[in-house]
C-alpha cells in the first residue's frame, strides 16, 4: 500500500437482536452513507440475518458482499475463513472505501465481527477501525420480561450454552443471575446446572425475542422438548430473599 494513499474506515455495527427499530441512530447514519457493506453468511447460503434486519436502512444502490464462515467446529478452518475475509474487506479498505460489517446484537459479544477485528488489526494495522455497539438479546429479552438483569450489588454471569452448564457448574461463587446465550442443543443439561445450582425455579427461557414467532417458557425444561432453534437464551436468577 502506498504510503500517502488514504484508506477507507470499517465500521462495525451492530444490528440488534431482531427489531430494525434498535439499530442504533449512529449505525443507520452510517449505513446510509459506506460504500459497501459486508456481513458474515454460512458457507452453505447468502443469506444474512444481520442484513434482513437492517435492510431498510441501506440504500438500495450500496453493494453489500456476503463472506461464507464455515460452521464447523474445526479450528484452523475456522481461522482460515478470518483470515480470509479479512483480506478480503482489506482490499476494499485499501482502495479509500468506507465499509460496515454487520453482525447480531452487539458488535463485541459472541461476535464474528471481533474476530475480523483482530486479524485485520494484525494483518493491516494501519487501518481505522471505529466500532458502534449493538443491543444484545438478553438485554432485549430481560426488557420483555421486565425483568432486571442486575440490581443493587449483585453479579450477572454471562455465557455460551453450546456446550451445556459446565460453565456454571465450575463457578466457585454463584452470582445471583445467569444468562445462558446460544442455549439451543444442549438445554436438558443448562436444566440440571440450574437446578443443582438452587436457580431453576426462578428461571425463564426465550426463544425469537420480538420476533412474531417468540415464545416464552417459564419452565426452561420445556425447551428439552422442542426443536433446537438458535435463537434461544435463558435467564436465571437466584431465588430473592424474604
Amino acid at each position: 500500500m502506498e504510503k500517502d494513499k488514504k484508506t477507507g474506515t470499517l465500521f462495525g455495527i451492530g444490528t440488534g437482536p431482531g427489531d430494525p427499530d434498535l439499530i442504533p441512530i449512529k449505525s443507520a447514519k452510517i449505513l446510509s452513507s459506506v460504500d459497501i457493506i459486508f456481513a458474515a453468511s454460512s458457507s452453505k447460503n447468502d443469506y444474512s440475518m444481520a442484513v434482513n434486519i437492517a435492510s431498510e436502512h441501506i440504500p438500495e444502490s450500496t453493494p453489500v458482499k456476503f463472506l461464507p464462515f464455515p460452521m464447523t467446529t474445526e479450528k484452523e478452518e475456522t481461522r482460515k475463513a478470518w483470515r480470509e475475509n479479512s483480506r478480503i474487506i482489506i482490499e476494499y479498505l485499501e482502495q479509500g472505501k468506507n465499509a460496515a460489517f454487520l453482525t447480531l446484537g452487539d458488535t463485541m459479544t459472541y461476535s464474528t465481527y471481533g474476530y475480523i477485528v483482530r486479524n485485520i488489526s494484525e494483518m493491516a494495522p494501519d487501518i481505522a477501525i471505529e466500532t458502534i455497539p449493538g443491543i444484545t438479546s438478553y438485554q432485549a429479552a430481560a426488557a420483555r420480561l421486565n425483568t432486571p438483569l442486575v440490581e443493587g450489588e449483585e453479579a450477572l454471569l454471562i455465557t455460551s450454552g453450546v456446550t451445556g452448564g459446565d460453565r456454571l457448574r465450575g463457578n466457585s461463587v454463584l452470582p445471583e443471575n445467569v444468562v445462558f446465550l446460544k442455549a439451543y442443543r444442549n438445554v436438558a443439561d443448562i436444566s440440571l446446572a440450574l437446578d443443582e445450582t438452587g436457580l431453576l425455579e426462578n428461571s425463564v427461557g426465550i426463544s425469537n425475542c420480538g420476533k412474531k414467532d417468540e415464545q416464552i417458557y417459564t419452565d426452561v425444561r420445556d425447551l428439552a422438548k422442542k426443536p433446537p432453534g438458535y435463537w434461544t437464551l435463558i435467564i436465571a436468577k437466584k431465588k430473592p430473599q424474604v
